[in-house]
């Protein structure tokens, strides 16, 4: 049995409307059916772009968010039905590391405090010099002096300060760490320092890492697993070389091809996949397969009625999708193009814009009065308007 297995896991937000009495108008599917498991010493690593349900899944495993359906199955120990002060006590075995490190951290707390903190609570030392001891433990652990116990964050550098909100998580002595956005706000250089800390800090304590970033460069370099998330739900499942080497989902393969390459070379000759259309709302998603509006590879059969289901196609590499092996196949041809086709629109589109701009430029100016939408301007004397066009 994995550590940490997640099975049908929902997250639902309710739209609330009302001046006196709340009324419940719809939901936000913030997380909408994710299954996964991670093995003990594995990092599972979890990308997709802002706004697909990373951030709410993790906070979800340690119940910062209700799950609305399904099970958090920790060590044998359904998270999700566990009452509050059983729960508590689970927390010590799974922590955290928060996207933002400032604030994270209380700034009225110096670090000794902020450390000492959760191990009073679940009762880690005999007393205040053996914690003391500990906490200077941990912070050489993670490359910082032990006078830092007397200073608050806020003399602290951005790196320094996600050392510290790593020594917090360390100090419980977890199981598992769940690390959102670790090195995102960092700089590349600090990024390296941090990442290469956790996989030090995996190797000697036996830790267990859920990453949650969308720098794909990061999550290969640390992931055992990566899955790859679109709107609430999980699309692609591979080990990260697999991923990396040969993707098979159509949003994967999208996301795959932003990568830059240094090469200039191969940048030039490489394929790059540019999708349709904005991420749906998560409060309105699509029927059927979520990425069906945006695929390059729709079909009208199954895409817009049919959710398909994250399944193993070899090797361990799960993809949620109606047509897998045909695309890899190539005996199903696109069906939406991906050059910069895909971001104008047809040429037909683009001439009526145009005519539209021309037509509104050489209308004489007008005051709107109340009640009237705002127009454009006429420039004065050649300058360009710089105005923005309704509806865009």
């Amino acid at each position: 049995m994995s550590l940490l297995e997640l099975d049908g896991v929902k997250v639902h937000f309710p739209v609330k409307k009302g001046l006196f009495f709340d009324r419940t108008v719809g939901h936000v599917y913030a997380v909408d059916g994710v299954s996964l498991s991670v093995e003990s010493g594995q990092t599972y690593g979890l990308v997709g772009e802002s706004g697909c349900g990373k951030t709410t899944l993790g906070r979800a495993v340690l119940r910062l968010n209700d799950i609305t359906e399904g099970g958090v199955v920790f060590d044998g120990t359904d998270l999700a039905k566990l009452p509050s002060e059983e729960m508590r006590a689970f927390r010590r075995r799974l922590q955290m590391v928060f996207q933002d490190p400032l604030g994270s951290l209380n700034p009225r707390q110096n670090i000794e405090s902020i450390l000492a903190e959760g191990m009073a609570a679940h009762g880690i030392g005999k007393d205040a010099a053996e914690r003391r001891k500990k906490i200077e433990d941990i912070l050489a652990k993670v490359g910082l002096p032990s006078n830092a116990m007397s200073r608050y964050p806020h003399e602290f550098s951005g790196g320094q300060r996600q050392r510290i909100g790593i020594a917090r998580a360390l100090v419980l002595e977890p199981d598992v760490i769940i690390c959102d956005e670790p090195v995102s706000a960092l700089d590349v250089s600090v990024q390296a320092q941090v990442i290469n800390l956790l996989e030090e800090l995996q190797e000697s304590l036996g830790l267990t890492y859920l990453v949650i970033a969308h720098d794909l460069a990061v999550v290969r370099h640390i992931s055992d697993v990566i899955g790859v998330m679109y709107l609430g739900g999980l699309v692609e499942e591979a080990p990260s070389d697999a991923l990396y080497a040969g993707p098979r989902h159509p949003y994967t393969k999208a996301l795959m091809s932003a990568v830059p390459v240094p090469d200039p070379e191969v940048e030039d000759r490489r394929e790059r996949i540019l999708l349709h259309g904005d991420l749906p709302s998560p409060a309105n998603p699509p029927t059927g397969c979520r990425f069906h509006t945006r695929c390059p590879w729709v079909q009208e059969t199954k895409c817009a009625t049919e959710r398909p289901p994250l399944l193993d196609t070899g090797d361990g590499h799960k993809v949620a999708c109606h047509f897998t092996a045909e695309i890899e196949a190539g005996t199903v041809k696109q069906t939406l193009a991906t050059g910069i086709e895909a971001v104008i629109g047809t040429e037909t589109v683009a001439a009526e814009a145009v005519e539209t701009a021309e037509g509104e430029a050489e209308s004489p100016a007008k005051v709107p009065g109340q009640g009237d939408a705002p127009v454009a301007v006429p420039a004065k004397d050649g300058a360009q308007d710089q105005g923005v066009p309704g509806g865009s």
